[in-house]
């Protein structure tokens, strides 16, 4: 691991934000690739995976990117926190905005469901498009973290951002499968449920490589970039992830797997940050 911080250390930011969220999307990949190999997928297991992904989200909000952005924000008290407040609330508005306008359908729910305007697109489509709207802040916070060590600002540390990347590319495996899966069981060949299901990652290299170039250009928005970062995230926990889990009788499993992919993600950053 120490080789992997070397490394990134030693090449410019931004190649190496664009570097990490290629590592989170051909984990995205991977998951998809079980497709292959599984005909079904235990519903149980689904809510377990996508209860991890919600744990390492909330974790990664806090302790990759809120805390850091409140650390390095300037003033006292109340003063402190403002930089970060402002972020998370703009990060939040963002993604609602997006939620309001994207088409889009969650996994386990009804066609009739669907949220987003109105549009004629395929199930297939709208699932994809569901999991583009989770992956746009992971790619996003990866790549303002790199930014944020290559500008030198305190508490933003190469090891930390290695670790926001290793912990988004853990929750991205089960949420390939999680997508490619349900595709397979509405009808679409093994190839195309796969390749569904790692184009719903195709973002994040560009939300990082966006949000790198961002934070060294205007560097004053760090703190904000954070935090913004975190605000998607947690609306994504909130309005997508959890209602998700919480459509059948394994909630409880949906729980513990939440449990497990914080503690994952906050041993992550304190070990490596």
């Amino acid at each position: 691991m120490d080789s992997v911080i070397a490394y990134f250390e030693s090449i410019n930011p931004v190649l190496a934000a664009f570097y990490a969220t290629l590592f989170t999307w051909g984990l995205t990949a991977a998951g998809a690739a079980l497709v292959f190999l599984f005909k079904t997928m235990n519903r149980a297991v689904l809510d377990g995976m996508l209860g991890f992904t919600g744990g390492v989200m909330v974790a990664a909000s806090f302790w990759s990117l809120l805390a850091p952005g409140i650390e390095m924000s300037p003033g006292e008290g109340f003063v402190k926190v403002i930089p970060a407040a402002v972020g998370f609330l703009l990060g939040a508005g963002f993604i609602f905005g997006l939620d309001k306008i994207l088409p889009h359908l969650h996994i386990n729910f009804k066609e009739s469901e669907a949220e987003g305007v109105n549009t004629p697109w395929h199930r297939t489509t709208l699932l994809t498009l569901a999991i583009t709207l989770h992956n746009i802040p992971e790619g996003l916070a990866v790549g303002v973290l790199f930014g944020g060590v290559a500008a030198g600002f305190e508490g933003a540390s190469i090891g930390g951002a290695v670790a926001l990347a290793l912990g988004i590319g853990l929750q991205n495996f089960p949420e390939g499968f999680a997508v490619a899966m349900p595709l397979r069981r509405h009808g679409l060949s093994r190839k195309k449920s796969f390749l569904f299901g790692q184009a719903s990652a195709i973002v994040e290299p560009i939300a990082g490589v966006l949000g790198a170039w961002a934070v060294l250009t205007f560097q004053p928005i760090l703190p904000y970039a954070l935090s913004f970062a975190a605000g998607a995230m947690i609306f994504v926990v909130v309005e997508e992830v959890i209602p998700e889990t919480q459509q059948d009788k394994y909630t409880d499993i949906a729980t513990m797997g939440f449990i497990g992919g914080f503690i994952i993600m906050m041993t992550l950053d304190v070990g490596l940050g």
